[in-house]
């Protein structure tokens, strides 16, 4: 990448940015106005060549905007140092970010390079919308207060391939890639602004990198050229750092004015407000759109969130998010980025916040999720594939049953991380038709397979494939012994004692992908042996000899057993198959066996620090159990005290109420035998008038 106005390899196209001039109207009306030769008055602008005519339309849709004509000068003069180079064309900042076919994997790149920057004393990064002055369309902030970058840190960063963090123990970034693939995913345009403070006797500097693929394209460049400001502190001013010429840093800053959203050097240096001591504020604008001609990114379904549109959102899948709580990371990842980067660090730096749009993101470990959890140590094959010798590089898998797996939710898949980093967010492995390994969810955290340049997948290798075929198994054994206890018809097997294991830890490795008859539990891991049928003639033969070669000795603390086999010669003599001459006659002398006792010695003690190691890992871990259990006891006790609370409650209103009700009975009872007596009074005294009008009548008749 070039910053525009240097030598190197400008040359190539002799349009510049005041080939498409604009008015800033921030300006005064002399500035933007010219005299023509006739003394008649101009816009500014007005005498200037008209744009080249293969000038780009602006495209907004990201998976079209590769697709455009554009003219070749054919210019390959140039050298560097004398020698032939290569040129890179602006239409490969596009081709390099179709790697990220998810746009959520975008942030995540973001995200890490913020987290990166803990060791540099950053302790948050702040994801939000912005609105731009120029057009009024929406923009997108990434800003954290890590240690920034000074001017050659800048134009790393702004380069193809510049990583030192592949140097830095426990970072995420290694290919010097992320930046430009992630930030040109989700818009056409970026901005950046970083203040790095005073160090190793230098002074603060601060620096504006312009990336625009609308710039370039409009300008017809055919090399990827970045205008970039510099400024280094003197006392309290900040003052211009002049790489060539001040001509050369003018053209920079016009470019920057023209094609960014501020339209002068005072509205850039407002932004390193926000920033303070030190710090990075990326600015991404001019953000794609769908097929629809809409926003890719969504910012209003939920105000404290950033979700995509599309075919990764479910609105079914939204709803079931909402009654299986337990489920929800699982059903909203694919379209939330408030859900995504909830579990996309297996850990998180104590201090460090995640903000996204005036809201911390509370991380979320789905081992919270699981029940009937259970842990299996897995062990890579040593020396497979560049896999490192080192016993100490396991994977701990933990899994479980999601909680709301009895409710028979199709949710299943391993999350598994690299160096902290979510890679495969809940990756199906076992595909199979009907329920089997529904609602089975695991975690683990595999630091001896690499990721791909996207960080959504790993690097195809063999460690990978065992890697599948280990867990596709694990999942099988986990569902076949626990899917009755939800609801699930069983899977009945035979039990093997010496295959036993904890309940609640295994320990598995490569070699146990290939399955015997026959197998011994050594160790933690599975020895194998051939079965009497399987021998031939000429193996019974060899296994008398076998018998006399391997002393098997077998131990036994605290209920585990390990078997132990030590190849020693034989002191008898053996026939072979003729039963005629002798295999082996020697008789071992005393030095022999003191050699081979020796050996079972430091056999038997390293066995000893092995089983030690697991009987103390188990006991810790048993330890935590019985923590969180007392916990969950304490959860309860204080849930049934509440209850009880309640009920007692409920019980008094409800005595309240049938107190209520029998009293309102009784005056209702009174009210109606009093009207009933009152009724009872006037039919008496109806029929009392009726007999004397009966009287009466008979009276007046006689007279």
């Amino acid at each position: 990448m070039k910053q525009l106005g240097t030598n190197s390899s400008e040359s190539s196209k002799p349009t510049n940015n005041s080939e498409a001039p604009v008015i800033d109207l921030d300006s005064s009306d002399d500035e933007n106005m010219k005299k023509g030769g006739d003394d008649v008055v101009l816009p500014g602008g007005f005498l200037d060549p008209l744009p080249p005519k293969y000038a780009a339309q602006k495209c907004k849709n990201f998976w079209k905007a590769g697709d455009f004509e554009q003219g070749y000068d054919g210019n390959w003069d140039t050298l560097s140092g004398g020698m032939d180079h290569v040129r890179v064309h602006p239409r490969f900042l596009h081709s390099n970010a179709t790697s990220h076919k998810w746009v959520l994997g975008a942030f995540a790149e973001l995200l890490d390079n913020s987290l990166d920057e803990v060791c540099n004393g950053a302790t948050y990064v702040n994801i939000d919308m912005l609105r731009n002055k120029k057009d009024g369309n929406k923009m997108l902030l990434i800003e954290d207060n890590g240690g920034g970058m000074d001017p050659d840190k800048m134009r790393q960063c702004m380069s193809l391939g510049y990583s030192l963090k592949s140097k830095v123990a426990d970072t995420i970034g290694q290919y010097g890639n992320g930046f430009k693939t992630s930030t040109m995913r989700l818009g056409a345009d970026v901005i950046v602004f970083s203040r790095c403070s005073a160090k190793d006797g230098k002074s603060s500097t601060q620096s504006i990198g312009l990336l625009s693929y609308t710039f370039l394209r409009s300008t017809g460049k055919e090399d990827i050229i970045v205008p970039m400001l510099d400024y280094q502190k003197d006392g309290r001013e900040w003052k211009k750092i002049i790489r060539s010429s001040p001509a050369d840093w003018n053209t920079n800053a016009d470019a920057v004015f023209q094609w960014s959203p501020f339209s002068s050097e005072a509205s850039l240096l407002k932004q390193f407000d926000h920033i303070k001591d030190q710090g990075t504020r990326i600015i991404i604008y001019n953000l794609w759109d769908d097929d629809q001609g809409q926003l890719e990114l969504d910012f209003e379904a939920d105000e404290e969130d950033i979700q995509i549109r599309g075919v990764n959102r479910d609105e079914k899948n939204i709803r079931m998010a909402n009654i299986y709580p337990n489920c929800k990371h699982y059903l909203t990842y694919k379209h939330s980025l408030r859900s995504y980067a909830s579990i996309l660090y297996l850990r998180i730096p104590p201090g460090f916040r995640m903000i996204l749009r005036g809201k911390d993101i509370q991380h979320h470990n789905i081992v919270n999720d699981m029940m009937i959890v259970n842990e299996i140590t897995y062990r890579p094959q040593p020396g497979a594939d560049k896999v490192s010798q080192d016993s100490n590089i396991v994977a701990v898998v933990t899994m479980g049953f999601v909680k709301d797996a009895r409710a028979h939710i199709d949710v299943q898949g391993y999350n598994v991380y690299h160096k902290n980093r979510l890679i495969k967010p809940f990756w199906r492995l076992w595909n199979v038709a009907g329920s089997s390994g529904r609602g089975v969810i695991g975690v683990l955290e595999a630091n001896f397979v690499e990721p791909a340049h996207d960080k959504q997948g790993f690097e195809r290798t063999i460690v990978l494939s065992r890697l599948e075929a280990r867990l596709i198994q694990m999942q099988k054994n986990y569902w076949r012994a626990h899917c009755h206890k939800i609801g699930y018809s069983g899977y009945p097997q035979p039990v093997n004692k010496k295959l036993k294991s904890t309940p609640l830890t295994e320990n598995v490795a490569d070699d146990d992908l290939q399955t015997t008859p026959n197998l011994r539990h050594t160790n933690g891991s599975y020895h194998i042996e051939k079965s009497a049928k399987e021998c031939t003639p000429k193996d019974t033969s060899r296994s008398a000899h076998a018998a006399n070669a391997e002393a098997v000795h077998d131990y036994s603390p605290n209920g585990k057993t390990a078997q132990i086999v030590i190849g020693t010669q034989s002191r008898f003599p053996v026939v072979g198959e003729n039963e005629s001459t002798p295999i082996n006659s020697g008789t071992p002398d005393l030095h022999q066996l003191m050699e081979e006792n020796r050996k079972l010695k430091e056999m038997l003690e390293k066995n000893d620090e092995d089983v030690v190691g697991d009987l103390l890992h188990n006991l810790q871990r048993q330890r935590n159990q019985r923590v969180n259990l007392e916990a969950q006891v304490e959860e309860v006790k204080e849930n049934f005290e509440n209850l009880y609370k309640v009920q007692l409650s409920m019980i008094d209103e409800f005595a309240e109420e049938r107190e209520r009700r029998e009293v309102e009975q009784a005056s209702l009872t009174n009210k109606l035998k009093d009207e009933t007596a009152k009724k009872q009074d006037l039919v008496k005294r109806v029929k009392q008038l009726e007999l004397e009008k009966m009287k009466s009548n008979e009276w007046s008749a006689i007279s």
